[in-house]
């Protein structure tokens, strides 16, 4: 029998007529897993449900099928809504659920069975999805991702837009950019639980954050530069003076754009403006004057940075820019971090033989290098993955250094006792971090609450330490607390479930 999926919850029309009412509504809405899987599942009928059809033409039955064209219109919009609660967007769809919900209640099923089965699971249809958008626009972690956009929003709009805004010079610096930065990473660090809308709202924020961090760190290099040229020099400078201002200008608009900061602006009209300023610095004519054509071409080129973070105002619509698990760059990390593992098994489990002949400090070598040369393509989440990868590395590394240390040292008589007292202590270190290499449970463990409390404990032997004036013990004590820290902080990102 052909057969059509409507859409892949389970809504199925046959071609040419309807389906009985039993198998009008399936299983109830389950959060868009079964969009995610594909398409729809098969239905196991229950024999009470495998009766008879009623005729087509049953009022009940007519306006179920109303509904269910209607939900398989909202279904859609439902699983990939990325907003929030007082969105004119949300309201809407919040409104047209509520009102199919109250159309099912006042289907008159004439006490049958069959029909009340089917306006039943109609119900819980509509209830699903109303849940369902409910759930993510006030989810905890898309809080959470509207407040960092808030605070990138006010520090840009602080120490960038209004400045201008108002005739000023815009505060451009390291402290700015550094600052970008930190929201960036805490950005990428919010947990999605794996729902469509989270990704999808943690990606259109990381997206425009990241473009405008990289507009004002092209532009901080230009403001070191002599320009713009006199217009004494050639008569196609002034013009070429008079778009860098527009250019300028162009810049400004872009970041508040990007931040949600100006109403009137759009990503189209910007576009437009810019291309113009092409148009317009392609028609002069700077022949046989090389520092024109280079200032020209500086000017270009700046206008070509900028158009090229105009095209967002439909970024993250396809989910293969924010769901991450099928892209080739952190196919090559998920390879790398599979590679570690298995080198980290091996260094363990000679280790706990007594054996220190296995160090393949080489081959982890070579696996830095590998994950340096991983594009990013700027993707913060990329880069999120590839430094974890890096951390993990690094821990194997260091656990073998410090285990060679401890082997090769041989403490003479002069030693300080302090010295020696941190040698201990890094002696406990190496032990627990073996233990950490290992730790695959999670924070409510016991295991891991116990692990952090010996580490803290260690840290705080560390701190009783006292060098008595002691050049040396004072330098190894505060690379023995540095490398409790690590450990701790690696223990800390195994068990933080982040993801892409």
């Amino acid at each position: 029998m052909p057969v059509q999926a409507a859409w892949s919850w389970g809504w199925r029309l046959v071609v040419g007529r309807m389906l009985p009412v039993a198998l009008l509504f399936g299983k109830p809405f389950d959060g868009g897993k079964r969009m995610d899987h594909g398409g729809p599942q098969d239905q196991q009928q229950h024999p009470a449900e495998q009766q008879q059809p009623y005729h087509p033409q049953h009022p009940a039955m007519m306006r179920l099928y109303e509904v269910q064209k209607e939900v398989s219109t909202l279904g859609p919009q439902v699983c990939t809504f990325s907003g929030l609660q007082n969105d004119r967007e949300y309201k809407r769809m919040e409104r047209e659920l509520t009102q199919l919900l109250l159309q099912v209640d006042q289907v008159d099923t004439e006490g049958k069975l069959e029909l009340q089965g089917a306006r039943k699971r109609a119900a819980q249809e509509v209830e699903g999805l109303l849940r369902y958008l409910e759930e993510n626009a006030s989810h905890p972690s898309r809080l959470a991702i509207e407040e960092l956009s808030n605070a990138a929003r006010e520090l840009v709009d602080e120490r960038v837009v209004a400045p201008q805004r108002t005739g000023g010079v815009a505060e451009i610096n390291d402290e700015l950019v550094d600052a970008l930065q930190e929201l960036i990473l805490r950005l990428t660090q919010i947990k999605t639980e794996g729902r469509v809308p989270l990704r999808k709202a943690r990606y259109r924020a990381l997206t425009r954050l990241c473009a405008v961090q990289d507009v004002l760190e092209s532009r901080t290099p230009q403001q070191t530069l002599s320009l713009p040229l006199s217009g004494d020099t050639h008569e196609a400078v002034n013009r070429i003076n008079q778009v860098m201002v527009k250019v300028s200008m162009a810049r400004s608009q872009l970041v508040a754009l990007l931040m949600g900061l100006s109403g009137r602006d759009s990503c189209a009209h910007l576009s437009r403006i810019l291309t113009e300023l092409q148009v317009e610095l392609d028609a002069l004519d700077v022949s046989g004057n090389l520092a024109i054509r280079n200032y020209r071409k500086q000017v270009v080129e700046e206008i070509n940075g900028l158009l090229k973070h105009l095209d967002l105002e439909g970024e993250g619509d396809d989910t293969r820019r924010y769901d991450l698990a099928q892209n080739n760059s952190i196919r090559e990390i998920e390879a790398v971090r599979a590679h570690v593992s298995h080198l980290r098994e091996g260094v363990l489990r000679h280790c706990l033989m007594g054996d220190l002949s296995f160090r393949p400090k080489a081959e982890l070598q070579s696996l830095l290098t590998h994950l340096d040369q991983v594009d990013t393509a700027k993707n913060p989440c990329i880069r999120e993955a590839r430094r974890r990868a890096v951390v993990e590395v690094q821990a194997v590394i260091t656990f073998l250094d410090l285990r060679e240390a401890l082997v090769c040292r041989q403490p003479g008589p002069e030693e300080h006792p302090s010295h020696g007292a941190v040698w201990r202590v890094l002696g406990s270190l190496s032990d627990l971090q073996a233990q950490v290499l290992g730790f695959d449970g999670k924070r409510a463990d016991k295991s891991y609450m116990m692990l952090e409390e010996l580490l803290t404990k260690q840290l705080l032997t560390l701190d009783a330490v006292d060098p008595q004036g002691d050049a040396s013990t004072k330098m190894a004590r505060k690379q023995a607390v540095k490398f409790a820290q690590n450990i701790l902080n690696y223990l800390d990102m195994k068990t933080d479930e982040w993801e892409y």
